[in-house]
């Protein structure tokens, strides 16, 4: 098992997976690295080598109590960059995980980066203010809070409904794999699981967009319930230089699994174009 030690000592499990041009996967709340099963392998099969690694608190990563903020996981996204010797690279994020690329760019600068990719995600700023209409009111997210304290099991039995778009006609997925997404969010640590809503709901990332230099894809599904287009996908493109937006007609949130073949080839045509 490799792993890698973040700055404060934290120890998280990293996955690498073949040779030639490195892409790093940063996987979504409340999930692990597996939840990029999918296009790991076909990154991997096409020739690129693919990393992807547990955010602290989750899966097979080390559990403190503390750290949970976007200041300290964007520096641990930079010490799995040092200690596998990343250049060159493609960072790829997920739902929150879009908010680790996002300020990982705007913390540490795209010296080792290539191009940056950001699915589903909650970057720049999801959280409704007077400049941020279309955000997300406060009450959702200690909702989420409150429900996760009361019986974490059954509000991630909920959760994951929503999340894939159960009963819609552009998602849905298996009830194994609702089983398996529910075991591995089961995995994480309640404190990083409460902590990293107020991260991904209240942090305004809307400066580090300035900071994306290099070729930036956006991928994000128009009938995502957990984190709206409007302020989140159709923002960043807005914001980012150059960017390119991808909407997938009517898809959820989970489209690493519903739009598993789709996200997997527009990931290839991304990098093969650059």
């Amino acid at each position: 098992m490799t792993t890698v030690k973040t700055k404060d000592g934290t120890a998280l499990y990293v996955k690498d997976w073949g040779q030639g041009r490195p892409v790093v996967l940063i996987h979504g709340w409340p999930l692990t690295a597996d939840s990029w099963e999918h296009q790991a392998l076909a990154l991997a099969e096409a020739g690129y080598r693919v990393i992807s690694y547990d955010r602290r608190g989750f899966g097979r990563s080390e559990q403190p109590f503390s750290g949970y903020d976007y200041d300290t996981m964007a520096d641990d996204l930079a010490s799995v960059m040092a200690s596998l010797n990343l250049r060159d690279a493609t960072i790829v994020g997920f739902s929150m995980g879009g908010g680790e690329v996002s300020h990982y760019i705007g913390r540490h600068g795209t010296a080792n980066l290539r191009q940056a990719v950001l699915v589903s995600s909650i970057a720049p700023f999801m959280r409704k203010t007077d400049d941020n209409p279309d955000g997300v009111p406060d009450d959702v997210f200690e909702g989420m809070k409150a429900g996760i304290r009361k019986d974490r099991a059954a509000f991630m039995g909920d959760f994951f409904d929503d999340f894939y778009g159960m009963g819609t006609d552009a998602g849905g997925v298996s009830d194994a794999v609702l089983d398996w997404t529910w075991s591995m969010a089961m995995m994480a640590s309640v404190k990083g699981t409460l902590d990293c809503v107020d991260a991904f709901g209240k942090t305004d990332l809307r400066p580090d967009m300035e900071k994306f230099d290099i070729p930036t894809l956006v991928v994000h599904g128009t009938g995502d319930k957990i984190v709206p287009i409007d302020p989140s996908g159709r923002q960043a493109a807005k914001l980012i230089k150059n960017a390119t937006l991808k909407e997938y007609d009517g898809a959820p949130h989970g489209l690493t699994a519903t739009h598993a073949d789709q996200l997997s080839q527009d990931l290839l045509d991304f990098l093969k174009d650059d």
